[in-house]
């Protein structure tokens, strides 16, 4: 499954700006409401935080994976920011998140949405491909380690 056709260049921030757990979902759902397949950013921000409230989506290693099935998008839509700092998400580690892959599907799309959250998890269990991301400055790269199957 090649993760990048459900992502684009312009759902990619490197410099998340937030600081605190709410605020980068903000951030995020922002960031992805460009995409022609997002209809309503109020709603999808909504769904993502009564998601988050049930439990984390921190899942540790710095990554989080905050997601929905919602009524607010047309298809699944997954944008990637990045926190040089880190930012305290309450992950399972109890360390800070800096790898954020916001997942948004419709709510008829639970094994594509279960398989999109598969994939990300095995190319996030690497360190190698955690380091890289850390590092990465091109979305284009971004969306190419996302894709390579180890």
């Amino acid at each position: 499954m090649k993760l990048s056709k459900f992502c684009s260049e312009d759902l990619i921030t490197f410099d998340l700006k937030s600081t605190e757990k709410e605020k980068v979902l903000d951030e995020l759902v922002d960031l992805v409401s460009g995409s022609a397949l997002v209809k309503d950013a109020a709603q999808l921000i909504a769904d993502v935080k009564e998601r988050e409230e049930l439990v984390t989506t921190g899942v540790g290693y710095g990554v989080a994976f905050p997601h929905a099935k919602t009524k607010a998008t047309k298809g699944i839509v997954i944008g990637f920011g990045r926190s040089e700092a880190g930012i305290d998400f309450d992950a399972m580690d109890h360390k800070p998140v800096h790898l954020f892959f916001l997942i948004a599907a419709p709510e008829d799309a639970i094994g594509a949405h279960l398989n999109v959250m598969a994939r990300l998890s095995y190319v996030m269990k690497s360190e190698e491909n955690r380091e890289k991301m850390m590092k990465v400055t091109s979305p284009g790269e971004l969306l190419q380690m996302i894709d390579v199957v180890d």
